[in-house]
C-alpha cells in the first residue's frame, strides 16, 4: 500500500467521497433527452447571430420592394404570374412560422420533453396565441402596407387554426388585409393543398407579387420534396431569383432540408433518419 494512503486515512476517504461525487451527474443531466433539435432551438432563441441573420434578410427585403415598386417587370411569381401583370397592384407573400412568427418555444417543448411533431398538440400552440414576431418581420410588413403593398400570408397552418393565427398577428400589429383574406390556409379550399402554387396563382390572379419571403424551400417551389440532390439542382435553376425576388429566413429547427437526407419518409425509425443524416455528410478523412 502507497505510503500516503497509509498515513493519511482521513484525507484518502474525503479524496475517494469526492472522486464519487464526481461520478454521478447532477440530478437533472441523467433526465435530459439527448434530442436532435436542442442545438438548433438553443440557436434561434439565445443567439444574436440568429437575430441579425433575420435582420439581415429583412433589410435585404425593404431594399428589394423599393426597387420592384419602381420595376413593372418584377414579379416573385414566375410560375404562376402571367399576362399583363404590370397594371396589377402590387403585393408581397410571407410564410408565417419562422418567417413572420417565431415559434421556438414550440420547437423548445418537443426538444425538452423529446418529442416529435404531434399536430394535436401545434394546434394548442397556435391557438395560445403567444408568438412573438421575426426579427424586423413586422417592421418590414408595416413598411409594405405604407407602400400601398398588399401583405398576404401563405402558410402550413391548417384552416381550423386560422383564428389563433389571426388573433396572435393582429397582437402583434401585422397588416390584417383589411376587406381581403390575406390569410391563405392549408386547405381552406379543397384545391389548397400544403404545397404553396395554387395559393400563389390565387393572388396572381388581382395581383403583381413582388416579393416572396419564406424559411423553407418548399416556401417558394413545390419542386421541394426531392432527395438532396434533386434540390440543389431545383436551387441552381431558379439562382436569379435568391436575394432578389426569393428572400430565405434561416431555421435550423425544423423543414424539408432536415428530411431531405431520408427521403422525406417519416415512417422511418428514428435511429434511421440519423444514420442517414450521418450518411449525407462530407467528411474530413481525419489526422
Amino acid at each position: 500500500m502507497p505510503r500516503s494512503l497509509f498515513f493519511r486515512p482521513r484525507a484518502t476517504l474525503a479524496a475517494l467521497a469526492l472522486v464519487a461525487a464526481l461520478a454521478v451527474p447532477a440530478p437533472g443531466w441523467a433526465q435530459s433527452p439527448a434530442h436532435d433539435g436542442l442545438d438548433a432551438v438553443v440557436w434561434s432563441q439565445t443567439s444574436v447571430e440568429f437575430k441579425a441573420a433575420s435582420l439581415s434578410a429583412y433589410a435585404l427585403a425593404t431594399l428589394r420592394l423599393d426597387q420592384a415598386l419602381a420595376d413593372k417587370s418584377w414579379t416573385a411569381a414566375p410560375g404562376e404570374q402571367s399576362g399583363n401583370y404590370g397594371a396589377l397592384p402590387p403585393a408581397i407573400i410571407l410564410d408565417i412560422d419562422e418567417t413572420a412568427l417565431d415559434t421556438s418555444p414550440f420547437q423548445a417543448w418537443l426538444a425538452i420533453r423529446d418529442q416529435v411533431f404531434d399536430p394535436k398538440a401545434w394546434t394548442a400552440f397556435v391557438n395560445d396565441a403567444i408568438c412573438t414576431a421575426m426579427p424586423g418581420a413586422l417592421e418590414f410588413a408595416k413598411y409594405a402596407e405604407s407602400k400601398g403593398v398588399k401583405v398576404f400570408y401563405i402558410t402550413g397552418r391548417v384552416a381550423e387554426e386560422e383564428a389563433g393565427t389571426r388573433r396572435n398577428m393582429e397582437a402583434l400589429g401585422f397588416p390584417m388585409g383589411g376587406n381581403v383574406d390575406t390569410f391563405l390556409m392549408t386547405r381552406e379550399k379543397p384545391e389548397w393543398t400544403s404545397n404553396k402554387s395554387s395559393r400563389r396563382a390565387h393572388i396572381t390572379k388581382d395581383y403583381r407579387v413582388l416579393l416572396n419571403v419564406g424559411d423553407n424551400f418548399a416556401d417558394f417551389t413545390d419542386d421541394s420534396r426531392g432527395g438532396i440532390a434533386e434540390r440543389m439542382k431545383v436551387l441552381e435553376a431558379h439562382k436569379g431569383l435568391w436575394g432578389k425576388q426569393w428572400i430565405m429566413i434561416a431555421n435550423p429547427t425544423y423543414g424539408s432540408s432536415l428530411t431531405a437526407p431520408f427521403n422525406h419518409n417519416h415512417g422511418l425509425p428514428a435511429a434511421a433518419k440519423r444514420q442517414a443524416k450521418r450518411d449525407s455528410l462530407n467528411v474530413w478523412k481525419g489526422p
